[in-house]
């Protein structure tokens, strides 16, 4: 009895909104008193309405009342403070825009605490207290508070769907499993529910060890990222120590063809200073002779001249022939050719000595295991075949301009544009084609070109290569495609629009090998030999796709490889 007062007197001096023992208090025009803060928050969400209501008893107020506080009933709620009066429990509290409120308060909404399917509503505490202990509710079917309690409820029969059709994976009523579903496998909703949880658990532990190993390899990672570093520090250390070591070699033989050359030029000059002296002294040796002679014939005296002339000396006949010439040009072919041949052996040096080097850093690759092939330039093309992939074109890039023809492995160019659907893959502007097949591993395949003056590229590029527009989506021009260039039986290579010539046989017959965790890309000139034409060194971060270009007039065929 005591109780019921106490709370009797709380009810009476709280706030019908928040439940807390009035503060500032104010008594509307009806009688009913609040706090001022709620009074007002309460009018204020109502301004746009015109009209302002009491929250009880919804008598309403126009103009919006002049809010004054009532002392007498805030002193008298310091007093009964005093006493003991506290503000309302946690479970008494009105129920707010996310809180499902209890079906049964009447005015004053208070949260609920339970929701029953049986009954399909929801109650306060006060409310709850009936089927705690009225023995017909023990058995209805108590859950957490929900809004949503209409959904448990068979739209056909206006059951509490308790049952779960496994055969067509929804609840049901008990009806529904005795007539539609009746053949059905059905089971208990809480029977599925539990088997459900045990899976859902199972997928739990899965994930958790999935976590785990990932937190393991990450843990893992820094050692491997000093692994890379101290690799790569290797590799550059060595090809620092080779081309050190070539450089002194080509300075050694700079030095000696240097040598060599004076050397053979004081040999080539001996006998020419020695043929000009004697030239010179035979020049006034005659001079002399002329003069004496010149005397002779100017004399008047008859008897000095016959007397003289028997005692001249008869003309030495010269031992060089007066057709004598020197070739300095020829002197300067020859000695040009051998340098050239000997930047000819050294750019062979260069090239060895590269390969070799590409080789060792794709083996000191620490986390690149797969085994890589060791390319060289007279290797046989059989031991590529083994890695033989086949392509095919997909329709969904092809440009507009290019018609594919023998199984999707070859592409023609065309002035006539074809009926091809719309497509976000589509190559709008460049005619341009990507494979199907994605390239992850050790690949190999072969590419026919027809081509005339202008070039068809034999390429590989990521997929998110962009297709509308011209420069960002072209082969070779970005960073994302690597290309082989072929046309005027010439080879161009292209990448992040930087190129360089490439040495080679022109075939018409290209060869693409890649090692894509390796980060190798070579290609290749196929006829009756295999010559390599150009190779690229780089890490993949994304799988590849093969792709060509090919101008009007000319076709390109992905061949089938036995």
């Amino acid at each position: 009895m005591e109780q019921q007062e106490n709370e009797l007197d709380r009810e009476s001096f709280c706030c019908p909104v928040c439940l807390d023992p009035l503060k500032d208090p104010v008594t509307t025009g009806c009688g009913h008193s609040y706090f001022m803060s709620c009074i007002k928050t309460h009018w204020d969400n109502k301004e746009d309405r015109g009209s302002y209501s009491c929250p009880q008893c919804r008598q309403t107020f126009k103009p919006r009342p002049v809010l004054v506080k009532n002392t007498m009933l805030a002193d008298l709620v310091e007093e009964l403070k005093k006493t003991g009066l506290q503000a309302a429990p946690a479970d008494h509290c009105p129920a707010g825009p996310e809180d499902v409120a209890c079906d049964f308060c009447i005015g004053r909404k208070l949260k609920a605490l339970k929701s029953f399917l049986n009954c399909l509503a929801s109650y306060c505490e006060k409310h709850l207290q009936p089927h705690f202990q009225s023995p017909p509710f023990k058995v209805h079917t108590l859950m957490e508070p929900s809004e949503k309690l209409q959904e448990n409820i068979c739209s056909r029969h206006n059951e509490v769907m308790t049952m779960f059709c496994r055969t067509d994976q929804q609840c049901i009523c008990y009806l529904c499993s005795v007539e539609e579903h009746k053949d059905h496998d059905t089971v208990s909703a809480a029977a599925e529910r539990t088997e459900r949880q045990r899976e859902l658990g199972l997928r739990r532990q899965t994930i958790q060890q999935r976590v785990q190993d990932k937190e393991k390899d990450v843990k893992l990672l820094p050692q491997e990222l000093e692994a890379i570093n101290g690799s790569a520090d290797k590799a550059v250390e060595y090809s620092e120590k080779n081309f050190n070591e070539l450089i002194r070699l080509l300075e050694k033989r700079s030095s000696d063809v240097e040598q060599q050359i004076r050397s053979q030029q004081e040999t080539k000059l001996s006998p020419v200073r020695e043929l000009q002296e004697r030239l010179e002294q035979e020049i006034t040796e005659l001079k002399m002779k002329d003069h004496e002679l010149k005397q002779l014939l100017d004399t008047e005296d008859h008897n000095q001249l016959l007397h003289n002339y028997p005692s001249l000396a008869p003309l030495i006949k010269s031992t060089h022939s007066s057709s004598f010439r020197i070739c300095p040009r020829r002197y300067r072919k020859d000695k040009r050719a051998a340098v050239l041949q000997v930047r000819g052996r050294i750019r062979d040096i260069l090239r060895e000595t590269e390969t070799n080097i590409l080789q060792i850093v794709s083996r000191v690759d620490v986390l690149l295991q797969q085994p890589v092939i060791k390319h060289s330039s007279d290797q046989v093309r059989v031991d590529f075949l083994k890695y033989s992939q086949e392509i095919t074109l997909d329709p969904n890039t092809v440009n507009k301009h290019l018609i594919l023809s023998e199984g999707n492995r070859k592409v023609t160019a065309s002035l006539e544009e074809q009926a091809y659907s719309n497509h976000p893959d589509r190559f709008t502007f460049l005619p341009q084609v990507l494979s199907r097949e994605s390239l992850t591993e050790h690949c190999y395949w072969e590419v026919e070109v027809g081509v005339t003056l202008e070039e068809t590229s034999v390429a590989v590029t990521y997929k998110n290569i962009r297709r509308a527009g011209y420069r960002e989506c072209e082969f070779g021009k970005n960073y994302k495609s690597w290309s082989l260039n072929c046309g005027g039986k010439i080879y161009n290579f292209y990448y992040n629009r930087i190129w360089s010539r490439v040495p080679g046989p022109w075939s018409s017959r290209v060869g693409v090998y890649l090692d894509h965790n390796a980060g190798v890309l070579s290609f290749y000139s196929i006829s009756d030999t295999m010559t390599l034409l150009h190779r690229v060194q780089t890490t993949f971060t994304q799988p590849l796709y093969a792709g060509v270009t090919v101008y009007y007039g000319d076709t390109a065929e992905f061949c089938e490889l036995k």
